[in-house]
Protein backbone atom coordinates (compact mmCIF):
# COMPACT_ATOMS: atom_id res chain seq x y z
CA UNK A 1 0.00 0.00 0.00
CA UNK A 2 2.57 2.30 1.23
CA UNK A 3 4.54 1.58 -2.30
CA UNK A 4 1.82 2.30 -4.21
CA UNK A 5 1.31 5.69 -2.71
CA UNK A 6 5.00 6.69 -3.00
CA UNK A 7 4.13 5.82 -6.79
CA UNK A 8 1.44 7.64 -7.23
CA UNK A 9 2.85 10.92 -5.60
CA UNK A 10 5.74 10.68 -8.04
CA UNK A 11 4.03 10.09 -10.55
CA UNK A 12 1.85 13.42 -9.62
CA UNK A 13 5.53 15.25 -9.39
CA UNK A 14 6.36 14.38 -12.77
CA UNK A 15 3.14 15.40 -13.77
CA UNK A 16 3.41 18.67 -12.49
CA UNK A 17 6.85 19.20 -13.81
CA UNK A 18 6.19 18.61 -16.77
CA UNK A 19 2.83 20.99 -16.97
CA UNK A 20 5.47 24.10 -15.51
CA UNK A 21 8.07 23.06 -18.65
CA UNK A 22 4.65 23.20 -21.35
CA UNK A 23 3.80 26.34 -19.40
CA UNK A 24 7.23 28.09 -19.23
CA UNK A 25 8.18 27.25 -22.85
CA UNK A 26 4.59 28.71 -23.91
CA UNK A 27 5.10 32.04 -21.96
CA UNK A 28 7.07 34.21 -24.69
CA UNK A 29 4.37 32.75 -27.28
CA UNK A 30 1.72 33.75 -24.07
CA UNK A 31 3.71 37.40 -24.47
CA UNK A 32 3.89 37.59 -28.27
CA UNK A 33 0.68 36.97 -28.02
CA UNK A 34 -0.49 39.66 -26.22
CA UNK A 35 -3.07 42.33 -27.52
CA UNK A 36 -1.97 45.52 -28.34
CA UNK A 37 -5.46 47.22 -28.33
CA UNK A 38 -4.68 49.76 -25.50
CA UNK A 39 -1.40 51.16 -26.94
CA UNK A 40 -2.95 51.41 -30.10
CA UNK A 41 -5.96 53.17 -29.08
CA UNK A 42 -3.33 56.21 -26.73
CA UNK A 43 -1.10 56.08 -29.84
CA UNK A 44 -3.81 57.19 -31.85
CA UNK A 45 -5.45 59.78 -29.76
CA UNK A 46 -2.18 61.72 -29.90
CA UNK A 47 -2.52 62.19 -33.68
CA UNK A 48 -0.68 59.23 -35.00
CA UNK A 49 -1.31 56.41 -37.31
CA UNK A 50 -1.85 52.70 -36.20
CA UNK A 51 -0.81 51.79 -39.72
CA UNK A 52 2.71 50.79 -38.25
CA UNK A 53 1.21 49.62 -34.70
CA UNK A 54 1.41 45.96 -34.01
CA UNK A 55 -1.70 44.22 -33.46
CA UNK A 56 -0.36 41.77 -30.93
CA UNK A 57 3.16 42.20 -28.59
CA UNK A 58 6.42 41.49 -31.15
CA UNK A 59 9.77 40.61 -30.02
CA UNK A 60 11.33 43.82 -28.98
CA UNK A 61 15.34 43.18 -30.20
CA UNK A 62 14.86 46.63 -32.88
CA UNK A 63 14.02 48.97 -29.63
CA UNK A 64 16.57 51.69 -29.21
CA UNK A 65 15.86 53.24 -26.23
CA UNK A 66 12.89 50.94 -24.64
CA UNK A 67 13.85 47.35 -22.71
CA UNK A 68 14.32 45.27 -25.61
CA UNK A 69 11.60 42.87 -24.33
CA UNK A 70 8.64 41.87 -26.11
CA UNK A 71 6.41 45.25 -27.07
CA UNK A 72 3.78 46.75 -28.87
CA UNK A 73 5.96 49.49 -30.32
CA UNK A 74 7.88 49.26 -34.07
CA UNK A 75 10.48 51.09 -34.71
CA UNK A 76 9.04 54.24 -36.13
CA UNK A 77 6.72 54.62 -33.07
CA UNK A 78 9.68 54.25 -30.51
CA UNK A 79 10.63 57.41 -32.93
CA UNK A 80 7.81 59.44 -33.23
CA UNK A 81 7.18 58.74 -29.41
CA UNK A 82 10.34 59.81 -28.63
CA UNK A 83 9.88 63.27 -30.10
CA UNK A 84 6.60 63.40 -28.33
CA UNK A 85 8.28 63.17 -25.00
CA UNK A 86 10.56 66.05 -25.82
CA UNK A 87 7.21 67.92 -26.95
CA UNK A 88 5.96 67.16 -23.74
CA UNK A 89 8.89 67.98 -21.80
CA UNK A 90 8.85 71.63 -23.55
CA UNK A 91 5.16 72.01 -23.14
CA UNK A 92 5.79 71.11 -19.30
CA UNK A 93 8.33 73.86 -19.32
CA UNK A 94 6.31 76.53 -21.05
CA UNK A 95 3.29 75.94 -18.74
CA UNK A 96 5.36 76.03 -15.46
CA UNK A 97 7.67 78.86 -16.16
CA UNK A 98 4.06 80.60 -17.40
CA UNK A 99 3.49 82.82 -14.86
CA UNK A 100 7.06 83.88 -14.95
CA UNK A 101 6.72 84.78 -18.39
CA UNK A 102 3.40 87.17 -18.22
CA UNK A 103 4.78 88.57 -15.26
CA UNK A 104 7.93 89.93 -16.80
CA UNK A 105 6.09 90.85 -20.00
CA UNK A 106 2.97 92.09 -18.58
CA UNK A 107 4.78 93.92 -15.97
CA UNK A 108 7.24 95.58 -17.93
CA UNK A 109 4.61 96.81 -19.98
CA UNK A 110 2.41 98.31 -17.29
CA UNK A 111 5.46 100.15 -15.88
CA UNK A 112 7.35 101.20 -19.56
CA UNK A 113 3.23 102.78 -19.98
CA UNK A 114 3.22 104.38 -16.77
CA UNK A 115 6.67 105.76 -16.52
CA UNK A 116 6.80 107.35 -20.12
CA UNK A 117 2.96 108.97 -19.39
CA UNK A 118 4.46 110.38 -16.07
CA UNK A 119 7.12 112.33 -18.53
CA UNK A 120 4.21 113.33 -20.56
CA UNK A 121 2.12 114.47 -17.70
CA UNK A 122 4.83 116.63 -16.43
CA UNK A 123 5.89 118.37 -19.44
CA UNK A 124 1.98 119.14 -19.99
CA UNK A 125 1.56 120.20 -16.40
CA UNK A 126 4.62 122.47 -16.79
CA UNK A 127 3.48 123.65 -20.08
CA UNK A 128 0.10 124.71 -18.26
CA UNK A 129 1.66 126.17 -15.27
CA UNK A 130 4.45 128.39 -16.76
CA UNK A 131 2.04 129.93 -19.85
CA UNK A 132 -0.33 130.75 -17.41
CA UNK A 133 2.21 132.61 -15.08
CA UNK A 134 4.53 133.88 -17.73
CA UNK A 135 2.71 133.75 -20.70
CA UNK A 136 4.08 134.99 -24.01
CA UNK A 137 7.82 134.96 -21.98
CA UNK A 138 7.82 131.59 -21.37
CA UNK A 139 6.61 130.36 -25.09
CA UNK A 140 9.15 132.31 -26.42
CA UNK A 141 11.94 130.20 -24.37
CA UNK A 142 9.76 126.63 -24.63
CA UNK A 143 12.17 125.16 -26.19
CA UNK A 144 14.91 125.28 -23.02
CA UNK A 145 12.17 122.99 -21.46
CA UNK A 146 11.45 121.10 -24.54
CA UNK A 147 14.95 119.73 -24.76
CA UNK A 148 14.83 118.96 -20.85
CA UNK A 149 11.83 116.69 -21.02
CA UNK A 150 13.15 115.55 -24.63
CA UNK A 151 16.50 114.13 -22.86
CA UNK A 152 14.77 112.48 -19.64
CA UNK A 153 12.66 110.52 -22.36
CA UNK A 154 16.01 110.28 -24.13
CA UNK A 155 17.84 108.90 -20.57
CA UNK A 156 14.46 106.49 -19.59
CA UNK A 157 14.72 104.88 -22.91
CA UNK A 158 18.30 103.73 -22.59
CA UNK A 159 19.88 106.36 -24.54
CA UNK A 160 23.38 107.41 -23.52
CA UNK A 161 22.46 110.40 -21.44
CA UNK A 162 23.84 111.84 -18.43
CA UNK A 163 21.10 112.72 -16.17
CA UNK A 164 23.52 115.14 -14.19
CA UNK A 165 24.87 116.76 -17.84
CA UNK A 166 21.17 117.27 -18.71
CA UNK A 167 20.54 118.89 -15.80
CA UNK A 168 23.65 121.43 -15.89
CA UNK A 169 22.71 121.80 -19.26
CA UNK A 170 19.07 122.69 -18.58
CA UNK A 171 19.99 125.55 -15.88
CA UNK A 172 22.74 126.80 -17.76
CA UNK A 173 20.33 127.69 -20.47
CA UNK A 174 17.33 128.60 -17.81
CA UNK A 175 19.89 130.90 -15.99
CA UNK A 176 21.00 132.75 -19.80
CA UNK A 177 17.22 133.62 -20.29
CA UNK A 178 15.85 134.25 -16.72
CA UNK A 179 18.92 136.94 -16.49
CA UNK A 180 17.93 138.44 -19.60
CA UNK A 181 14.25 138.69 -18.53
CA UNK A 182 15.03 140.64 -14.80
CA UNK A 183 16.83 143.01 -16.71
CA UNK A 184 15.17 144.42 -19.75
CA UNK A 185 16.84 147.57 -19.35
CA UNK A 186 20.11 145.80 -21.19
CA UNK A 187 21.08 143.93 -24.00
CA UNK A 188 23.43 140.74 -23.50
CA UNK A 189 25.39 139.32 -26.58
CA UNK A 190 26.20 135.41 -26.49
CA UNK A 191 29.18 136.11 -25.27
CA UNK A 192 27.71 137.80 -22.41
CA UNK A 193 25.11 135.21 -21.51
CA UNK A 194 27.84 132.59 -21.81
CA UNK A 195 29.60 134.55 -19.47
CA UNK A 196 26.77 134.93 -17.08
CA UNK A 197 26.62 130.90 -17.48
CA UNK A 198 30.02 130.61 -16.13
CA UNK A 199 29.64 132.50 -12.91
CA UNK A 200 26.14 130.18 -12.09
CA UNK A 201 28.33 127.72 -10.70
CA UNK A 202 29.26 130.29 -7.94
CA UNK A 203 26.59 132.69 -7.25
CA UNK A 204 23.75 130.22 -7.16
CA UNK A 205 21.38 132.21 -8.86
CA UNK A 206 18.60 129.41 -8.12
CA UNK A 207 19.70 128.98 -4.59
CA UNK A 208 19.78 124.93 -3.54
CA UNK A 209 17.13 124.22 -6.16
CA UNK A 210 19.27 122.69 -8.83
CA UNK A 211 21.03 120.29 -6.52
CA UNK A 212 17.57 119.22 -4.93
CA UNK A 213 16.25 118.49 -8.57
CA UNK A 214 19.21 116.45 -9.67
CA UNK A 215 18.97 114.18 -6.68
CA UNK A 216 15.62 113.58 -6.65
CA UNK A 217 15.28 113.42 -10.02
CA UNK A 218 18.64 111.17 -10.88
CA UNK A 219 17.32 108.74 -8.44
CA UNK A 220 13.84 108.17 -9.87
CA UNK A 221 14.78 108.21 -12.92
CA UNK A 222 17.90 105.84 -12.45
CA UNK A 223 15.82 103.76 -10.51
CA UNK A 224 12.64 103.80 -13.10
CA UNK A 225 14.99 102.74 -16.01
CA UNK A 226 16.64 99.68 -14.16
CA UNK A 227 13.27 98.79 -13.18
CA UNK A 228 11.79 98.66 -16.86
CA UNK A 229 15.39 97.42 -18.34
CA UNK A 230 15.22 94.33 -15.34
CA UNK A 231 11.80 93.57 -16.30
CA UNK A 232 12.46 93.20 -19.95
CA UNK A 233 15.79 90.92 -19.00
CA UNK A 234 13.58 88.58 -17.09
CA UNK A 235 11.29 87.77 -19.63
CA UNK A 236 14.05 87.52 -22.41
CA UNK A 237 15.99 85.42 -19.91
CA UNK A 238 12.78 82.95 -19.13
CA UNK A 239 12.42 82.68 -23.26
CA UNK A 240 16.00 81.80 -23.46
CA UNK A 241 16.13 79.38 -20.18
CA UNK A 242 12.86 77.57 -21.58
CA UNK A 243 14.48 76.33 -24.57
CA UNK A 244 17.08 73.67 -24.23
CA UNK A 245 17.27 70.25 -24.54
CA UNK A 246 19.68 67.51 -25.48
CA UNK A 247 19.92 64.04 -27.32
CA UNK A 248 20.50 62.56 -24.22
CA UNK A 249 17.75 64.51 -22.36
CA UNK A 250 15.18 62.86 -25.04
CA UNK A 251 16.45 59.33 -24.67
CA UNK A 252 15.75 59.87 -20.64
CA UNK A 253 12.51 61.30 -21.36
CA UNK A 254 11.58 58.79 -23.59
CA UNK A 255 12.39 55.74 -21.43
CA UNK A 256 10.11 57.14 -18.54
CA UNK A 257 6.76 58.54 -20.29
CA UNK A 258 6.20 56.16 -23.26
CA UNK A 259 8.10 52.96 -22.87
CA UNK A 260 5.42 51.71 -20.28
CA UNK A 261 2.89 51.98 -23.37
CA UNK A 262 5.25 50.32 -25.81
CA UNK A 263 5.40 47.65 -22.68
CA UNK A 264 1.31 47.35 -23.20
CA UNK A 265 0.95 49.24 -20.26
CA UNK A 266 -0.02 52.96 -21.15
CA UNK A 267 -1.83 53.75 -17.95
CA UNK A 268 1.33 53.39 -15.86
CA UNK A 269 3.01 56.54 -14.74
CA UNK A 270 6.46 56.58 -14.07
CA UNK A 271 8.06 56.73 -10.41
CA UNK A 272 8.12 59.95 -8.46
CA UNK A 273 12.00 59.11 -8.26
CA UNK A 274 12.46 58.18 -11.71
CA UNK A 275 11.02 61.15 -13.26
CA UNK A 276 13.03 63.37 -10.60
CA UNK A 277 16.38 62.37 -11.95
CA UNK A 278 15.40 62.35 -15.33
CA UNK A 279 14.42 66.08 -15.21
CA UNK A 280 17.36 66.78 -12.69
CA UNK A 281 19.57 65.34 -15.51
CA UNK A 282 17.49 66.99 -18.15
CA UNK A 283 17.34 70.83 -16.53
CA UNK A 284 20.81 70.50 -14.81
CA UNK A 285 22.39 73.95 -17.04
CA UNK A 286 19.15 75.59 -15.74
CA UNK A 287 19.55 74.97 -11.82
CA UNK A 288 22.81 76.33 -12.41
CA UNK A 289 21.22 79.45 -12.65
CA UNK A 290 19.71 79.28 -9.25
CA UNK A 291 22.40 81.79 -7.24
CA UNK A 292 22.49 84.45 -9.73
CA UNK A 293 18.51 83.86 -10.47
CA UNK A 294 17.98 84.58 -7.03
CA UNK A 295 20.16 87.57 -6.91
CA UNK A 296 18.17 89.04 -10.08
CA UNK A 297 14.37 88.56 -7.94
CA UNK A 298 15.62 89.98 -4.84
CA UNK A 299 17.71 93.31 -6.46
CA UNK A 300 14.24 93.95 -8.32
CA UNK A 301 12.40 93.50 -5.55
CA UNK A 302 14.63 96.23 -3.77
CA UNK A 303 14.37 98.71 -6.31
CA UNK A 304 10.62 98.62 -6.40
CA UNK A 305 10.88 99.41 -2.85
CA UNK A 306 12.49 102.63 -3.41
CA UNK A 307 10.47 103.33 -6.34
CA UNK A 308 7.49 103.14 -3.51
CA UNK A 309 9.70 105.37 -0.89
CA UNK A 310 12.73 107.63 -1.64
CA UNK A 311 13.21 106.89 -4.70
CA UNK A 312 9.26 107.63 -5.71
CA UNK A 313 9.09 108.40 -9.57
CA UNK A 314 5.52 110.09 -9.16
CA UNK A 315 7.26 112.58 -6.81
CA UNK A 316 10.27 113.18 -8.40
CA UNK A 317 7.91 114.07 -12.06
CA UNK A 318 5.80 116.29 -10.08
CA UNK A 319 7.91 117.81 -8.97
CA UNK A 320 9.70 119.69 -11.82
CA UNK A 321 7.84 121.90 -12.55
CA UNK A 322 7.40 123.29 -9.00
CA UNK A 323 10.78 123.28 -8.16
CA UNK A 324 11.67 125.17 -11.36
CA UNK A 325 9.23 127.55 -10.46
CA UNK A 326 11.04 128.47 -6.89
CA UNK A 327 14.41 128.24 -8.52
CA UNK A 328 12.95 131.35 -11.11
CA UNK A 329 11.19 132.78 -8.27
CA UNK A 330 14.76 132.80 -6.00
CA UNK A 331 16.41 134.49 -8.87
CA UNK A 332 13.89 137.14 -9.71
CA UNK A 333 13.81 138.20 -5.47
CA UNK A 334 17.58 138.15 -5.78
CA UNK A 335 17.64 139.44 -8.68
CA UNK A 336 19.78 142.77 -8.28
CA UNK A 337 22.56 141.31 -5.41
CA UNK A 338 22.95 138.88 -8.80
CA UNK A 339 23.05 140.96 -11.41
CA UNK A 340 25.36 143.03 -9.58
CA UNK A 341 27.59 140.28 -8.94
CA UNK A 342 27.27 139.08 -12.49
CA UNK A 343 28.12 142.77 -13.69
CA UNK A 344 31.28 143.24 -11.58
CA UNK A 345 33.10 139.70 -13.23
CA UNK A 346 31.30 140.08 -16.85
CA UNK A 347 31.72 143.82 -17.35
CA UNK A 348 28.73 146.35 -17.81
CA UNK A 349 26.01 145.04 -20.28
CA UNK A 350 25.09 147.80 -23.02
CA UNK A 351 21.94 149.21 -22.72
CA UNK A 352 19.00 147.93 -24.41
CA UNK A 353 17.30 150.27 -27.19
CA UNK A 354 13.67 151.75 -25.80
CA UNK A 355 11.25 149.65 -27.51
CA UNK A 356 12.89 146.67 -26.82
CA UNK A 357 12.45 147.47 -22.66
CA UNK A 358 9.67 145.14 -21.32
CA UNK A 359 7.14 146.28 -18.74
CA UNK A 360 7.08 144.55 -15.20
CA UNK A 361 3.97 142.73 -16.03
CA UNK A 362 5.28 141.39 -19.36
CA UNK A 363 8.48 140.06 -17.41
CA UNK A 364 6.54 137.76 -15.20
CA UNK A 365 5.10 140.34 -12.70
CA UNK A 366 2.09 138.49 -12.48
CA UNK A 367 2.98 135.47 -11.33
CA UNK A 368 1.01 133.00 -9.36
CA UNK A 369 2.24 130.25 -6.77
CA UNK A 370 2.73 126.61 -8.35
CA UNK A 371 0.87 123.69 -6.82
CA UNK A 372 1.21 119.80 -7.15
CA UNK A 373 -1.89 117.37 -7.28
CA UNK A 374 -3.25 116.66 -4.17
CA UNK A 375 -3.77 112.79 -3.37
CA UNK A 376 -7.40 112.96 -4.80
CA UNK A 377 -6.91 114.88 -7.75
CA UNK A 378 -3.51 112.77 -8.99
CA UNK A 379 -4.78 111.63 -12.42
CA UNK A 380 -4.27 108.00 -13.21
CA UNK A 381 -1.77 107.14 -16.32
CA UNK A 382 -3.17 105.10 -19.13
CA UNK A 383 -1.20 102.39 -17.27
CA UNK A 384 -4.87 102.92 -14.95
CA UNK A 385 -3.54 102.89 -11.55
CA UNK A 386 -0.82 104.99 -9.35
CA UNK A 387 2.74 103.85 -8.71
CA UNK A 388 2.03 102.39 -4.89
CA UNK A 389 -0.49 100.02 -6.38
CA UNK A 390 2.02 98.65 -9.30
CA UNK A 391 5.18 97.98 -7.17
CA UNK A 392 2.90 96.35 -4.49
CA UNK A 393 1.44 94.03 -7.25
CA UNK A 394 4.81 93.50 -8.63
CA UNK A 395 6.50 92.25 -5.52
CA UNK A 396 3.86 89.83 -4.51
CA UNK A 397 4.63 88.28 -8.01
CA UNK A 398 8.59 88.16 -7.38
CA UNK A 399 8.01 86.64 -3.96
CA UNK A 400 7.55 82.96 -5.29
CA UNK A 401 9.80 83.32 -7.99
CA UNK A 402 12.94 82.65 -6.11
CA UNK A 403 14.20 79.14 -6.59
CA UNK A 404 12.51 78.67 -9.62
CA UNK A 405 14.36 76.82 -11.58
CA UNK A 406 16.14 74.44 -8.54
CA UNK A 407 12.17 73.59 -7.58
CA UNK A 408 11.17 72.97 -11.75
CA UNK A 409 12.05 69.28 -11.38
CA UNK A 410 9.88 68.69 -8.28
CA UNK A 411 7.24 71.06 -9.64
CA UNK A 412 7.14 68.75 -12.97
CA UNK A 413 7.29 65.47 -10.90
CA UNK A 414 4.22 66.51 -8.63
CA UNK A 415 1.96 66.51 -11.63
CA UNK A 416 -0.01 63.69 -11.64
CA UNK A 417 0.31 63.24 -15.36
CA UNK A 418 3.93 63.60 -15.32
CA UNK A 419 4.71 61.04 -12.71
CA UNK A 420 3.46 58.43 -10.31
CA UNK A 421 2.71 60.00 -6.91
CA UNK A 422 5.73 60.01 -4.44
CA UNK A 423 3.86 57.08 -2.23
CA UNK A 424 2.96 55.08 -4.94
CA UNK A 425 6.11 53.40 -4.99
CA UNK A 426 5.44 49.74 -5.96
CA UNK A 427 2.84 50.38 -8.56
CA UNK A 428 4.69 52.24 -10.78
CA UNK A 429 7.17 52.23 -14.03
CA UNK A 430 11.20 52.24 -12.20
CA UNK A 431 12.49 52.42 -15.99
CA UNK A 432 11.83 48.80 -16.78
CA UNK A 433 8.80 47.19 -15.47
CA UNK A 434 6.36 47.66 -12.81
CA UNK A 435 8.15 47.90 -9.39
CA UNK A 436 10.06 49.86 -7.01
CA UNK A 437 12.69 52.05 -8.28
CA UNK A 438 15.70 51.94 -6.51
CA UNK A 439 18.80 54.54 -7.56
CA UNK A 440 19.19 57.57 -5.42
CA UNK A 441 17.86 60.98 -6.41
CA UNK A 442 20.92 62.63 -7.70
CA UNK A 443 21.49 66.45 -6.15
CA UNK A 444 21.09 69.70 -8.20
CA UNK A 445 22.63 71.27 -10.71
CA UNK A 446 25.73 70.11 -13.55
CA UNK A 447 28.02 68.82 -11.25
CA UNK A 448 25.78 66.92 -9.11
CA UNK A 449 24.67 64.59 -12.55
CA UNK A 450 28.38 62.72 -12.49
CA UNK A 451 26.31 59.32 -11.32
CA UNK A 452 22.88 60.82 -12.76
CA UNK A 453 21.41 56.94 -13.79
CA UNK A 454 19.27 58.10 -16.56
CA UNK A 455 20.66 60.51 -18.36
CA UNK A 456 24.20 61.11 -19.05
CA UNK A 457 25.48 64.50 -18.49
CA UNK A 458 28.97 65.60 -19.87
CA UNK A 459 29.72 67.58 -16.54
CA UNK A 460 33.02 68.53 -18.14
CA UNK A 461 31.27 71.25 -20.73
CA UNK A 462 28.76 73.48 -19.10
CA UNK A 463 26.24 74.38 -21.37
CA UNK A 464 27.78 78.19 -23.61
CA UNK A 465 23.69 79.54 -23.74
CA UNK A 466 23.43 78.85 -19.93
CA UNK A 467 26.73 80.65 -19.36
CA UNK A 468 25.56 83.74 -21.38
CA UNK A 469 22.61 83.89 -19.39
CA UNK A 470 24.33 83.73 -15.89
CA UNK A 471 26.19 86.75 -16.97
CA UNK A 472 23.42 88.66 -18.75
CA UNK A 473 21.70 88.03 -14.78
CA UNK A 474 25.16 89.23 -13.10
CA UNK A 475 25.00 92.09 -15.41
CA UNK A 476 21.22 93.70 -15.04
CA UNK A 477 21.65 92.85 -11.02
CA UNK A 478 24.33 94.96 -10.77
CA UNK A 479 22.71 97.61 -12.62
CA UNK A 480 19.82 97.33 -10.30
CA UNK A 481 21.96 97.19 -7.25
CA UNK A 482 23.86 100.68 -8.33
CA UNK A 483 20.47 101.92 -8.66
CA UNK A 484 19.29 101.34 -5.23
CA UNK A 485 22.08 103.65 -4.20
CA UNK A 486 21.56 106.08 -6.89
CA UNK A 487 24.36 105.47 -9.04
CA UNK A 488 23.92 104.79 -12.93
CA UNK A 489 26.42 101.97 -13.88
CA UNK A 490 26.29 103.31 -17.67
CA UNK A 491 28.22 106.20 -16.12
CA UNK A 492 29.72 105.13 -13.14
CA UNK A 493 32.41 103.57 -15.27
CA UNK A 494 33.33 106.89 -17.57
CA UNK A 495 33.21 108.84 -14.26
CA UNK A 496 36.10 106.80 -12.88
CA UNK A 497 37.85 106.78 -16.00
CA UNK A 498 37.48 110.99 -15.88
CA UNK A 499 39.09 110.62 -12.57
CA UNK A 500 42.12 108.32 -12.75
CA UNK A 501 42.96 110.96 -15.98
CA UNK A 502 42.96 114.05 -14.51
CA UNK A 503 45.32 112.39 -11.79
CA UNK A 504 47.40 111.02 -14.35
CA UNK A 505 47.76 114.64 -15.86
CA UNK A 506 47.99 116.08 -12.60
CA UNK A 507 51.30 113.81 -11.95
CA UNK A 508 52.33 114.59 -15.69
CA UNK A 509 52.04 118.87 -14.81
Amino acid sequence: MDARLSFSRYRLLVLLCAVAALSGSRSPAAAAGRSCSDTRQVYSEKGYSTGTAPLTQISGEHLRLCPQDYTCCSSQMEEMLALQSERDFLKAIEDNSQFLLTTFTQRHRRFDEFFRELIDLSEKSMNQMFTKTYGRLFTQNAHVFQELFVELRRYYSGGSVSLTEVLSDFWSRLVERVFSLVNPQYQFSEDYLECVSKHAEQLQPFGDVPRKLRVQVSRAFIAARALSQGLATGRDIVNKATKVSDSECVRGLMRQWYCPLCRGMPSLRPCHSLCLNVMKGCLANQADLDTEWNNFIDALYQVSEKLEGPFNMELAADSISVKVSEAIMHMQENSVGISSKVFQGCGNPRPAPARSKRSPKESGGNRRPFRTYTPEEKPTTAAGTNLDRLVTELKERLRPMRGFWVSLPHTICNDEKMAADVTNEDRCWNGQTRGRYLPDVTGDGLVSQINNPEVEVDIARPDVRTRQLIMELRVVTNKLRHAQSGQDTDFVDSELTDVCEKRKSTRVV
